[in-house]
């Protein structure tokens, strides 16, 4: 098991109701990459989620926090998990970043004073997290609010990673990794929204489409809606590895997938 490689998810539901009724945990991913520690949309118990972890996730060795939106579910442990990364504001360091809209609203004023530095989010944007650690914010999403996806580069392996979005054709250009991750909220749309979506959330089919287009090494898919989990996201994940030859995985509460 890699120390310095590896992606904890600390909660893998999407959509209001898996997330208000805690059918799954809502703690967002952690990524560990060459050894540098970062958060991406710590969402409602991300801090108890993490140091509940086995092994123990630790705070304190954050080197930055990203946020890909404004909604809940990605930003409610932001202020917190400042104070952890920060030693409760008494250790400045740390980065933040996200759209300018998340930073305004999301995060405390007195958070915001406690990290090294805020980056506000802009499409075709570059940031470094660390010396030899960067990410891309390619192709700005389709969601409600501002809402960036990442593509982040490290030494031997780039991850992709697609947040919550209504499915467009460019997707399949701007993010291409070794691993791609998902949000795929929706098992299908309603016949009703057929021309006009009004949920702007991934669907199964549209996994399908993007991972085919993509052909990662790995596909993981995660931050389920409610007609995800009732079908069964392993077995669903199982079905398109077959179909698609190509690994796909559904992720679970807690699920560590090692990048080397």
């Amino acid at each position: 098991m890699s120390e310095t490689n590896f992606i904890k998810f600390l909660g893998t539901a999407g959509a209001r109701f898996a997330v208000t009724k805690q059918i799954r945990a809502s703690g967002g991913v952690w990524f560990c990459m060459d050894g540098i520690d970062f958060m991406v949309d710590p969402g409602p118990g991300a801090l108890v989620r993490a140091l509940a972890s086995k092994p123990k996730l630790d705070p304190s060795k954050l080197e930055a926090i990203l946020l890909s939106h404004l909604h809940i579910d990605h930003t409610n442990d932001v202020n917190i998990l400042i104070e952890a990364m920060t030693d409760g504001g008494f250790r400045r360091r740390g980065k933040l970043f996200a759209p300018r809209d998340a930073l305004e609203q999301a995060v405390l004023p007195y958070a915001r004073k406690y990290v090294s530095e805020l980056h506000a989010l802009e499409e075709g944007g570059a940031y470094n997290i660390a010396a030899g650690l960067r990410f891309q914010t390619p192709l700005k999403l389709q969601h409600g609010p501002e809402t960036h996806g990442f593509v982040f580069r490290a030494r031997h392996y780039t991850v992709a990673y697609i947040v919550d979005t209504l499915f467009f054709p460019e997707l399949e250009r701007a993010y291409r990794g070794d691993v791609l991750i998902l949000n795929v909220v929706r098992l299908k749309a309603s016949e009703k929204e057929q021309g006009e979506p009004t949920i702007k959330h991934l669907t199964l089919d549209d996994a399908r489409t993007l991972i085919s287009a993509i052909r990662p090494k790995t596909a993981i898919l995660t931050h389920f809606g409610m007609t995800m989990i009732r079908a069964k996201p392993r077995e669903l994940a199982a079905k398109l590895s077959h179909e698609l030859g190509t690994e796909v995985i559904a992720a679970s509460d807690g699920l560590r997938f090692e990048l080397e």
